[in-house]
């Protein structure tokens, strides 16, 4: 387990977290990954990592390195637990994580219309570099993302 009293204690996904992780999907994303998404990750060996408060999963995500780059593919904190600081300090242990394996950028994507995820990345210091468009699946068509980017040196 990755400890740290400046960080959020972290332990590695397993199979096992899958039913735990697809519930939170389920409600805080109105198109939840997979768990077959997850499972796969775990297979190529992604980065991903478990929160637990009083042994209750309330936190996880998955990165992947792609030489001196971390490529945050999913965070997320359980929607009944937002709005405490939980989200910015997951984020700041991932990119404990990713300096230790020597990344020097982190890169993602997010919904244009994730209001709360985009102020998040704002305020920890990620800047839009571009936008994919219809990257996300929406109600209505296609939805795009924003692309950020964080220097982690």
């Amino acid at each position: 387990m990755l400890t740290d009293p400046d960080f959020l204690p972290l332990r590695p996904m397993t199979e096992a977290d899958l039913a735990a992780i697809m519930a939170i999907e389920a409600r805080a994303f109105p198109f939840p990954w997979t768990a077959r998404i997850f499972a796969d990750c775990l297979k190529h060996h992604y980065s991903c990592w478990i929160y637990e408060e009083n042994g209750v999963l309330t936190g996880y995500a998955a990165m992947m390195f792609v030489l001196d780059e971390m490529h945050l593919l999913n965070i997320c904190i359980d929607p009944a637990r937002q709005g405490k600081g939980l989200g910015s300090r997951l984020l700041s242990t991932l990119e404990r994580i990713a300096r230790a394996a020597n990344a020097t950028m982190c890169f993602l994507e997010v919904r244009q219309s994730n209001f709360s995820a985009i102020r998040l990345y704002l305020n920890t210091g990620f800047n839009e570099i571009g936008v994919r468009k219809g990257y996300y699946p929406a109600l209505v068509g296609r939805e795009d993302a924003i692309v950020m980017a964080k220097t982690l040196l």
